[in-house]
């Protein structure tokens, strides 16, 4: 953890992409304000505030199930194991499981940050502890509707993690709500937050514990990060704009839909995990709601997921485990690509460690300039009264003026988890 902002601390798939989604967002909002054409935002109402345009929503896309509650499945006759390989569609076999999985992730040669294969023969289960073993794509998009016809427009935002789901063979946990037996249940490595429920650990239905908030598996250090189920189900209340953005906003931008790819799911599960836990929150303030998405899952499967990794690979490869790099699209001007390891940009080398040169364009600091950009861009009268103050400085004192958001987050985290962890005040006082 770093008090500048400046490391990027999670890099599971549905974090990056809502990362980039913010980037996307506050160029829009740039835009906005400086007089130019926004597809996404119009003005509202109140005084230095937006909305969205009509007709505009967002999607939210992932590969394989969130890691954390919503992968505590039960297991079923329908396939959980590797399949038949999943063709590409522009017929590039070249990139399959042979050459391209001996990439490796280059970051600092010295220090605590080390090189990371995505195939090292001499590498033991216990040194890759991810959630799922799957490289795992995830991204949101927005769609507009005119003129009496529904327009999808580009994916905004791409990107791809790794994970790792754990598997055995026993009985399924009576409190999924399913009906039928099943021999267990797939696994989460994510761990149940201190100071709650814990994990049973007994064979078949009684391994986990379900309906908890936990802490998602890591590289290295323990992680403080939150499971991606657990972020998903706070954005379904909070929104998934975060604090700052909040500001120029007259309401919470939410999810429409979560469409899940072809993997082990249940939509009863997903249900429980993403909105039975934060239905019954109340006394939210003007601009927020209880906004559960619609729970869909695709019939196509990531070509590069888990199963089919597993399905192409040749012994004579080595152990396979997930790749080291986060990488991110989003549709912005300049530098839409975003490639990191370890937290740091792809590549870096010790010399430019602490330097701009060695940021994540996600990062905390990064994302913190972007929006002190937006709000230098807005002229004073037509700023948020929020942002009128002269005492901001920090990060945290902009996350704080956001009265409303921090007023929600108040409510969710008092009704429905508070066994949360609170970030560190010291961490959040860069500028």
């Amino acid at each position: 953890m770093s008090p500048h902002g400046d490391v990027l601390n999670d890099s599971h798939a549905e974090v990056i992409a809502r990362r980039g989604c913010i980037r996307y967002l506050l160029q829009q909002l740039h835009r906005a304000v400086s007089g130019g054409h926004s597809s996404v935002f119009c003005p509202s109402e109140e005084q230095g505030k937006w909305r969205l345009q009509p007709g505009v929503s967002f999607l939210f896309f992932t590969s394989h199930t969130p890691c954390g509650d919503a992968s505590i499945i039960p297991m079923t006759d329908s396939p959980s194991q590797p399949r038949p390989p999943v063709a590409s569609v522009k017929g590039r076999e070249g990139t399959g499981a042979g050459g391209s999985m001996k990439r490796k992730s280059e970051v600092p040669s010295e220090g605590p940050l080390t090189k990371l294969a995505r195939v090292d023969e001499q590498e033991t289960a216990e040194t890759r502890t991810e959630d799922r073993g799957d490289t795992k794509t995830s991204f949101p998009s927005n769609s507009s509707k005119s003129e009496g016809y529904s327009q999808t427009q580009a994916t905004e935002t791409v990107s791809h993690a790794s994970a790792q789901l754990e598997r055995t063979s026993r009985d399924p946990p009576d409190s999924a709500g399913l009906s039928g037996r099943v021999p267990d249940v797939h696994r989460t490595g994510a761990k149940c937050v201190p100071g709650g429920a814990a994990d049973p650990l007994q064979p078949g239905t009684g391994y986990h514990s379900t309906g908890v908030l936990r802490v998602k598996p890591g590289r290295g250090e323990p992680t403080l990060s939150l499971s991606c189920t657990d972020k998903l189900s706070r954005w379904a209340v909070l929104g998934f704009q975060g604090a700052l953005l909040s500001h120029y906003l007259q309401e919470a931008l939410y999810f429409s839909t979560v469409v899940v790819g072809k993997c082990p799911y249940s939509k009863e599960v997903m249900h429980r995990a993403l909105v039975t836990r934060c239905s019954h929150v109340t006394d939210l303030p003007a601009g927020f709601s209880v906004s559960p998405p619609e729970l869909l899952q695709s019939s196509l499967e990531f070509r590069f997921s888990q199963a089919q990794t597993e399905l192409q690979h040749r012994a004579t490869q080595g152990r396979i485990s997930p790749c080291g790099a986060a990488i991110s699209w989003c549709n912005v001007t300049e530098q839409p690509v975003d490639v990191t390891a370890n937290g740091y940009k792809h590549g870096v080398t010790k010399k430019v460690l602490g330097t701009a040169k060695s940021r994540s364009l996600l990062c905390k600091l990064e994302l913190f300039h972007s929006f002190l950009s937006l709000v230098s861009a807005t002229e004073p009268s037509a700023r948020p009264r929020s942002l009128r103050s002269s005492e901001l400085r920090t990060y945290w004192d902009y996350k704080q003026a956001s009265s409303s958001y921090q007023q929600a987050w108040e409510q969710l985290h008092s009704q429905a988890f508070p066994l949360w962890p609170r970030s560190d005040r010291k961490l959040l006082l860069f500028h």
